[in-house]
């Protein structure tokens, strides 16, 4: 393997220099690769010389586009079994915002300072939240790349390596903690959307509310996982946005959640009015099918925000003054439910404890309760915490009578 200075004139007199890697792959065949610095003609040379001795170097004109590894990607997800929406969201990424900007380049010539460059190309046009997702997605397609042997290294988490330490400091700094009245509907709110749901949803939002369950379950729930009986619910399936049946979205998603009594007559009320279908579901389309999560979302929760009066101000499409639903998802409602749980029942009214909600919530690991809901557990008096910490010690300490008698 050889590094050569090349010289030349162009045809408009002008001279030109730059280093040429000369050498020949593990196939014999002869490779040339041009650099304009000698420091990057000599740095590629020695690492493919330890890639042509371990049998992993790939020439770049032998390599694949990225657009190329990515239709790869989407088809073995598919192959392992993928759900429908992850293979929506994946396609999403590859088309909208990989292909764009770096589709037509070959996955052996992605360097990091390109990936760090495609990141900072997407943060000028998308949020922060969809940067992290696409690069996620990248490092997962050149991932399957690897294993292909289409590529050598992934260049994304060698740069998430690299950042790592400042992206999460950085990325703590930006996080905001969930608040009441701003993402986490008050007492008082949740009173007056309950009031104003449309008979249609209403045994649908008191669910979201009082059980925490995620839209997708309750989409997803049929009659045969309600006991009105013991007065529980058991989650054990989900309905995406395709109408699919799944398993909960982890392991924790299943789960036994006990029915408050908001929750247990407005099921009852409902179950003589549910429409019937094969699919036996608790909350179906006119039809017995499955109930979009949109009409749920819009003709439910937060039609009845704007006749509550719960809204935020707001224009509509030709620009005219409007009042808007102040929670757009009905997630808001799940955090209602955690707040709920943490601050105002059981246990003598002092709320249940992080692993319990962590639980009723369906939540993958306590970390992630914690993430989003630890500033809402009622702060403890530290004097008061001390002092119930030593009372053992005050039990069996010396009286004052007993230390002057010591001393004397």
């Amino acid at each position: 393997m050889a590094v050569k200075k090349r010289v030349w004139t162009t045809a408009k007199g002008e001279h030109r220099e730059a280093w040429v890697v000369d050498y020949r792959d593990g196939n014999k065949k002869r490779r040339l690769k041009t650099f304009a610095k000698k420091r990057d003609a000599d740095a590629f040379a020695a690492s493919s010389k330890i890639q042509l001795k371990d049998g992993t170097h790939i020439p770049d004109r032998a390599g694949v586009t990225i657009a190329q590894a990515g239709e790869l990607w989407i088809e073995a997800a598919q192959l392992a079994g993928r759900e429908q929406t992850t293979i929506a969201q994946y396609r999403q990424h590859l088309d909208l915002h990989i292909k764009p900007l770096i589709g037509e380049m070959r996955i052996t010539t992605l360097t990091i300072a390109q990936a760090r460059q495609f990141s900072d190309d997407l943060r000028a046009k998308v949020s922060p939240a969809m940067v992290r997702k696409v690069m996620t997605s990248l490092g997962s397609l050149i991932g399957d790349a690897i294993e292909r042997g289409l590529a050598t290294n992934n260049v994304v988490r060698d740069l998430r390596t690299r950042r790592g330490a400042i992206d999460n400091r950085a990325a703590k700094r930006a996080k905001r903690q969930l608040r009441v009245g701003v993402d986490i509907p008050t007492r008082d709110e949740i009173k007056a959307i309950l009031a104003h749901v449309p008979a249609r949803y209403y045994a649908a939002i008191v669910m979201a509310a009082f059980t925490g369950m995620r839209a997708s379950e309750l989409r997803g729930l049929q009659w045969t996982a309600v006991n009105l009986n013991s007065n529980n619910v058991h989650i054990y399936q989900r309905a995406d946005r395709f109408n699919n049946f799944g398993p909960p979205k982890s392991d924790a998603g299943e789960r036994m959640i006990p029915l408050p009594p908001p929750a247990v007559d407005a099921l009852k009320a409902w179950r003589k009015n549910c429409p019937k279908g094969d699919l036996n579901l608790v909350f179906p389309n006119l039809d017995g099918g499955v109930l979009s999560h949109t009409q749920l979302q819009r003709d439910g929760f937060e039609t009845a925000q704007v006749a509550a009066g719960v809204t935020r101000p707001g224009k509509d499409r030709r620009g005219k003054a409007v009042a808007l639903p102040k929670y757009t998802g009905l997630h808001a409602l799940r955090h209602w439910f955690a707040s709920w749980c943490i601050n105002s029942v059981a246990d003598g009214g002092r709320g249940l404890d992080a692993k319990r909600v962590q639980a009723l919530l369906g939540h993958s690991s306590i970390k992630m309760t914690l993430d989003l809901y630890s500033h809402l557990f009622p702060a403890k008096d530290d004097h008061e915490e001390l002092h119930r910490a030593t009372a053992f010690f005050m039990e069996s300490a010396p009286s004052d009578g007993d230390i002057l008698e010591t001393q004397t």
